[in-house]
Parts: C-alpha cells; sequence; structure tokens
C-alpha cells in the first residue's frame, strides 16, 4: 500500500490549515534549502506594542516558514521529524501591509537541518532573525 507524502501534502494543503489561514500565511517561493512564507496583516493579526505584530506571531512564522525550505530539499529516505530548537532575536516592531520569513537551510545533515530565517516587511526593514534546528528521521 502507498504512504503519502507528508511533504507533498504539506504544500498541497499550506493554504487549507486554518492557522495559517487565520493568520494569512501564504507560501510565496520554496526551492531546495529555501523559502519565504508572507504574513499578510489584517485587522485580525494579533497585536503587540505599537500596533506591531505580536512576537508570539513572528517566532510562529519563522517555524513555519523552515518547514517548505526544508521539506524543498528532503533527501530520499528522509522524513520530518519536527522542530527541535527555536531561537528568535526580535530587532524592531514589525509593521506594514505584510512581513515576510525568509528560511535558508545552512547545513542539511541526517538528523538535523540548522535553518537561518530573516523576517522583512514590505519595505524591506528587518525586524527580526531566528534560527531553528529541524530534526529528520529515517523512512
Amino acid at each position: 500500500m502507498g504512504e503519502t507524502s507528508p511533504t507533498g501534502d504539506f504544500f498541497a494543503n499550506f493554504a487549507d490549515v486554518p492557522f495559517h489561514r487565520y493568520l494569512g500565511l501564504t507560501i510565496e517561493e520554496a526551492t531546495a534549502d529555501f523559502a519565504r512564507v508572507r504574513l499578510a496583516i489584517s485587522e485580525n493579526t494579533p497585536t503587540g506594542i505599537g500596533g506591531s505584530v505580536n512576537g508570539g506571531v513572528i517566532a510562529t512564522l519563522i517555524d513555519i516558514a523552515v518547514i517548505p525550505a526544508v521539506f524543498a530539499g528532503m533527501r530520499e529516505g528522509s522524513l520530518p521529524a519536527g522542530t527541535a530548537d527555536l531561537q528568535v532575536t526580535y530587532l524592531r516592531q514589525s509593521h506594514g501591509r505584510w512581513i515576510d520569513a525568509e528560511a535558508t537551510v545552512i547545513k542539511r545533515g541526517r538528523q538535523l537541518c540548522t535553518v537561518e530565517v530573516s523576517v522583512v516587511n514590505d519595505e524591506g526593514v528587518l525586524s527580526a532573525r531566528g534560527r531553528v534546528l529541524y530534526a529528520l528521521r529515517s523512512a
């Protein structure tokens, strides 16, 4: 019996995930070892100080942006196992019409991928940086 690819399901169903829809997330680009995920800022976006995007939402955006970057370059025989570590440095408040999380895999190992993420707004202003260790397991 054939097994459905978890990576294929992720890309095919991304926009249909209720949490992604609630936050206004879309995958703008996904290539091997890189992805850009956009958060469209609306009246529903949870806010922080001064009406900026809430820091927890930014951490979530960073965490979610890693997945297509890792999945797009997934080696045969590897399956996703989830986030092992997430670090966020907030540099300034995030304002604008949208913010992008640009995730780049900087090291792909057998069990862990190290991914760096930059969060920028619609004017290219950097507001946060993240570093994520994403775990893999054997198929």
